[in-house]
């Protein structure tokens, strides 16, 4: 488990991101940005972003905010009050990217519009992330990544056949969304080097999880099929699925190609399943009722071991698989401390919170957790004198609360 690590030089060094967002998707783009070297300024309501509520607290110490703000300064605005989106369209118009996840029309209605923001700043690129995206009939639903998991597709896939559609363990539509964004973010830095003007990036939640339906797409058009859920199982891949061992609990086995199905059968001292036409190849593995007998075969064979023992075993034939893990494995496992995939960031509070390490592994410029995430209003004071205000300026919008500083 390793430290943070020094300051960031990373490939994004000399941006200023603005990010006017709340709870996931918004601040992880800003999150992902500020790990590889950008100068992100965070402005949330003298109240805090919502997010510092969520997940689990050490006393007032919101564990999720220290991860998904570090390396961020926070700018607290009541952009309720005129001085506050007056001081929010300064820093916006400095900025190189803003980043912003409210429903559209939120920020015309603030005087924060990119038309508004580009006449003073032609180079800024603003990143819009929203449920429906900023334009069609569902552009002002509200939305959130569970909500658009729905609309995608996803949800009807997740889940056991028997059961009704499962909610997505985690956020996962979410971060995904944050990853594009950050993709499109890069891609429109890359275009104004070539033109000096930025652009807007607009980002839809239900897009981003209907993107992962990409295989069914075409399916539905051209034979009208509509995938259903199949528990652990990969759809028309087998054996790809969980399979019982003797110790209760789950090994999950890819053998997708077939050499690897090979080694498998061989590793089971059952060679003689490689003449089974059933099984003779990945198409006929994958009909379902001889990914059924598979299945089967496969799950007779893993319960008569325990986990530690099979996996020793299908490592050693060189078959895809891996005990299902729970957070306490992760934080055993040798590999994600060789990857500094557990980083130790200092805490003022806590002496130190542990955080997931940074992807992906640049080798000339990787990124770096500087700091880990700040108190509301932590630099407020320092944001408003660098674009000149007075100490007395800011003694006057703290004093009409128009800005929290941690002072």
């Amino acid at each position: 488990m390793s430290s943070a690590a020094a300051p960031s030089q990373g490939p994004l060094r000399g941006l200023t991101v603005v990010e006017i967002c709340t709870t996931i998707a918004g601040p992880a783009c800003a999150r992902m940005m500020a790990d590889f070297g950008a100068d992100v300024i965070k402005i949330e309501p003298p109240s805090g972003d919502p997010v510092r509520q969520m997940g689990r607290h050490v006393g007032d110490v919101s564990l999720y905010a220290a991860a998904i703000l570090r390396g961020k300064k926070s700018v607290a605005l009541d952009l309720k009050q005129a001085q506050g989106r007056e001081l929010a369209f300064e820093l916006a118009s400095r900025a190189d990217i803003l980043i912003e996840n409210n429903r559209p029309g939120v920020l015309e209605r603030l005087g924060l519009s990119y038309e508004a923001l580009s006449a003073v700043n032609p180079g800024l690129v603003m990143v819009r992330i929203s449920g429906y995206g900023q334009d069609g009939p569902y552009a002002e639903r509200p939305g959130y990544g569970a909500i658009c998991e729905a609309v995608g597709g996803v949800r009807h896939m997740t889940g056991d056949p028997d059961r009704p559609p499962a909610r997505v363990a985690l956020a996962t539509t979410d971060y995904l969304t944050a990853t594009y964004a950050a993709f499109g973010a890069a891609m429109a830095i890359i275009e104004r080097q070539r033109t000096g003007l930025g652009q807007v990036v607009d980002v839809a939640l239900y897009e981003t999880a209907f993107s992962q339906m990409e295989p069914y797409v075409p399916a539905f058009e051209k034979l009208g099929f509509v995938p259903k859920r199949v528990g652990p199982n990969l759809p028309t891949m087998a054996p790809n699925s969980l399979y019982p061992t003797a110790d209760g609990s789950w090994m999950l086995i890819a053998a997708n190609s077939n050499p690897t199905f090979e080694r498998l059968v061989n590793a089971m001292g059952q060679p003689q399943l490689l003449c089974d036409p059933r099984f003779a190849d990945i198409r006929t593995r994958g009909e379902a009722a001889n990914m059924k007998a598979i299945d089967a075969i496969v799950a007779d064979w893993t319960r008569t071991q325990d986990t530690v023992s099979l996996a020793a075993v299908l490592q050693a034939a060189e078959v895809p698989s891996s005990p299902i893990y729970t957070i306490a494995d992760i934080y055993a496992d040798p590999h994600y401390a060789a990857r500094n995939m557990l980083v130790k960031v200092p805490h003022p509070a806590l002496g130190h919170t542990t955080q997931a390490g940074i992807v992906p592994k640049l080798s000339a410029t990787p990124g770096a957790i500087r700091h880990t995430g700040p108190d509301i209003g932590a630099d407020t004071l320092e944001v408003l004198r660098g674009i000149g205000l007075s100490d007395a300026q800011i003694q006057q919008l703290e004093a009409a609360k128009v800005i929290r500083t941690h002072a």
